[in-house]
């Protein structure tokens, strides 16, 4: 395997990792959310809240498989790309549970979202190797 397959599996991980702690967190704290849950009949701040929570984990996802891919960021094309094929059955599913914006929203921004994680890990100088070595 490569270190760049190994980042797209490990960035689609963390994603999955990110909206389950995400999702755990927000039925805990926010009791009408986790009524209306199961039945996907969410209000306006509910959806925004879980479009966020997707956005954050993209981005998360995007930067996680930079880091491991070190300085390409097409492994994080090709995570989000995969979540995009993942999720348009789910939500051609669901089309008629949200508002066509919902699902438009959250399909569109998977990919950007995962190319700006990947930009945030490239082009983080914090982050980048030292490219010269201190001697004592």
């Amino acid at each position: 395997m490569t270190i760049a397959t190994l980042g797209v599996v490990v960035g689609l991980a963390v994603w999955v990792g990110v909206v389950m702690a995400a999702g755990a967190v927000m039925r805990g704290a926010w009791p009408a959310y986790a009524l209306v849950a199961d039945a996907m009949t969410f209000t306006l701040p509910m959806m925004i809240a879980r479009l966020t929570i997707g956005a954050i984990a993209t981005l998360v996802m995007g930067f996680t498989t930079a880091m491991l891919a070190r300085r390409s960021i097409v492994p994080s094309v090709l995570s989000g790309v995969l979540l995009l094929l993942a999720f348009i059955p789910q939500h051609m599913m669901l089309w008629e549970k949200f508002p066509v914006w919902y699902h438009l929203t959250f399909l569109a921004s998977l990919v950007p979202l995962a190319v700006a994680g990947a930009t945030l890990r490239t082009r983080s100088p914090w982050l980048r190797p030292a490219t010269k070595s201190v001697t004592w």
